[in-house]
């Protein structure tokens, strides 16, 4: 079996085990208290802004008391999959000319990141600064070590140095520090997307047309080929057809940066 189908396989395994994760945590706490159909209009206050990034209160989803469902949350931040990047359940950015001006603001925010993250190539020194890490026992492509305080004060300004997450690859002694993510409000506009990190660099995605099966329905009566992150429906006639519930988008904006690659075009890769 060649190298290309064993990564296709083992991709949609693993895509698999993030979808029965996602829909376990439906039948939480944490799915059920996002707002369905939420108004777009922008948020005018530290209280919207935090709103608009569910997923992203510890003190309401504390990963101890309720794992399946902070789990749940990483799951739709840490999704890596470039199938799932051209489907209905994710809108990225699109990718503008390159130019020389964002080309200086991209390697000024590399300058300051690399020192800023470089003691947690110690992945229990980001345990001990307050990083969270989710589903050490599920298969993952990568890990999220999450901070939610930097993913909190994400939903106001911008800091290169605090990234909302750190991106490991699990080692046979512990993690491997690759990347890191940043993170912004849900109700973000472009131009504000754009001059945190800019377009020509990378592209920005959030999840959408996200439908979840029926309250009550337990995870083995679900059909994980309609609901979910990698489910058909994604409209919201057909989820209401489905008797399903429907959020047009889940969670803020994101974006990942890989600084130790030697690649340029892969520093900014999704």
């Amino acid at each position: 079996m060649s190298s290309q189908i064993i990564r296709k396989t083992t991709g949609k395994m693993t895509n698999k085990i993030f979808a029965v994760i996602l829909l376990a945590a439906a039948a939480s706490s944490f799915i059920p208290s996002l707002p369905a159909q939420q108004s777009q209009n922008p948020a005018t206050s530290r209280a919207q802004a935090h709103d608009s990034m569910p997923g992203m209160d510890m003190s309401q989803h504390d990963s101890d008391k309720n794992p399946d469902a902070a789990k749940a949350a990483h799951d739709a931040m840490s999704d890596h999959d470039m199938d799932m990047s051209m489907s209905a359940h994710m809108y990225m950015t699109t990718l503008r000319p390159a130019n020389p001006a964002d080309e200086r603001r991209a390697d000024e925010i590399l300058a300051q990141l690399r020192p800023a993250i470089e003691k947690y190539k110690d992945y229990r020194v980001a345990l001990a600064d307050g990083f969270k890490i989710f589903g050490p026992n599920v298969p993952q492509p990568q890990y999220h070590f999450t901070n939610y305080a930097y993913g909190f004060a994400a939903g106001f300004e911008f800091d290169p140095t605090r990234p909302t997450s750190l991106l490991y690859k699990k080692t046979s002694d512990g993690y491997e520090l690759v990347g890191a993510m940043y993170t912004a409000r849900k109700l973000a506009t472009e131009n504000e997307l754009n001059a945190r990190v800019p377009f020509s660099v990378a592209r920005w995605h959030k999840h959408t047309n996200l439908c979840l099966p029926p309250k009550g329905v337990s995870l083995q009566q679900v059909d994980l080929k309609e609901f979910g992150l990698h489910g058909s429906i994604a409209t919201q006639e057909a989820c209401e057809q489905a008797g399903g519930r429907w959020f047009p988008q889940i969670f803020g904006w994101m974006v990942h940066v890989y600084p130790y690659e030697t690649d340029p075009a892969k520093v900014w890769a999704h």
